[in-house]
């Protein structure tokens, strides 16, 4: 396994993030959502590799082989974690793909260190702008929503993850968008993660306003985000992102799940590369 260094622990034990590392060419960087690894892009390293580019992702502090701390999980500290890939990898010219809570560290990392190495910025199914409604945030999802979540989480993680995944993917009685093997695949994926980090990081990407950090976005963006999202809802989250990123193209795929990656991965995939290039996003989604 390869490893970055972010920092350290309060005991001084280096905090290492387990990453890969593909392909030449332009730098795209993928960062993975809750409470997955960067091994949920297994259709989009591909994907992007083979056009061309190169591809980094990287599992967040908490999650899959990275370094678990008891401390660290909050978006400052994710938009550092961030920074350390950037920089021990000597990336520039960077596209930031953010899935879900990823979103998150885009942005955070746009505001806080004020977009160093990046061109380009897409958010896909993200947790941005704000999902919590408070008194200025109406728009939002109740906190008894997250709360009861949570509770799940430390009531029994497993059978949590069990129905999650199912929510993730849209899969129904009359909907079945992923094999079993898939939901499979995913639930052992999300098993990995620390119990305190599943629990601490869904505290930060429910609660986490966003809203100056996105201000804060100058370069190109990107907002893809599935019109029957069940667990990140298109009108809390994408359909508002213009209102403060106004020259994002927002993309909206009609009828699909959180989890666009493998469902709707041959789209996402010509999205992401075209979105790249520099191209038009827009004539590629009419096509659909």
């Amino acid at each position: 396994m390869n490893h970055i260094i972010a920092g350290q622990d309060t005991h001084g034990n280096d905090v290492k993030l387990d990453y890969i590392d593909h392909g030449a060419g332009k730098p795209v960087v993928l960062i993975h959502g809750w409470p997955a690894t960067y091994k949920m892009w297994e259709y989009q390293l591909t994907a992007l590799t083979e056009q061309g580019f190169r591809v980094v992702a990287y599992t967040r502090r908490g999650f899959g082989n990275s370094s678990k701390p008891f401390e660290g999980h909050d978006y400052d500290t994710y938009a550092d974690d961030l920074k350390a890939v950037l920089d021990k990898l000597d990336l520039q010219d960077v596209t930031l793909v953010g899935f879900s809570m990823g979103g998150g560290e885009v942005a955070r990392y746009m505001s806080r260190h004020g977009g160093a190495r990046v061109s380009r910025v897409a958010f896909v199914s993200a947790v941005t702008p704000f999902l919590l409604k408070t008194t200025d945030n109406p728009e939002g999802v109740d906190r008894q929503v997250f709360d009861e979540m949570i509770e799940r989480v430390k009531e029994d993680r497993f059978d949590f993850l069990q129905g999650f995944g199912k929510k993730f993917y849209g899969v129904g009685m009359l909907s079945n968008p992923v094999s079993e093997a898939a939901l499979d695949w995913t639930q052992r994926m999300c098993e990995v993660a620390d119990p305190r980090a599943t629990v601490l990081s869904a505290r930060a990407w429910s609660e986490t306003d966003f809203r100056q950090d996105l201000a804060t976005i100058q370069v190109p963006a990107l907002v893809i985000h599935g019109g029957d999202d069940a667990l990140v809802p298109a009108k809390v989250s994408g359909e508002r992102m213009t209102h403060f990123v106004p020259h994002a193209e927002f993309i909206e795929y009609a009828g699909a799940p959180h989890g666009l990656f493998i469902p709707e991965k041959e789209r996402l995939n010509r999205d992401l590369i075209t979105f790249v290039h520099g191209g038009d996003v827009q004539k590629t989604a009419d096509r659909y």
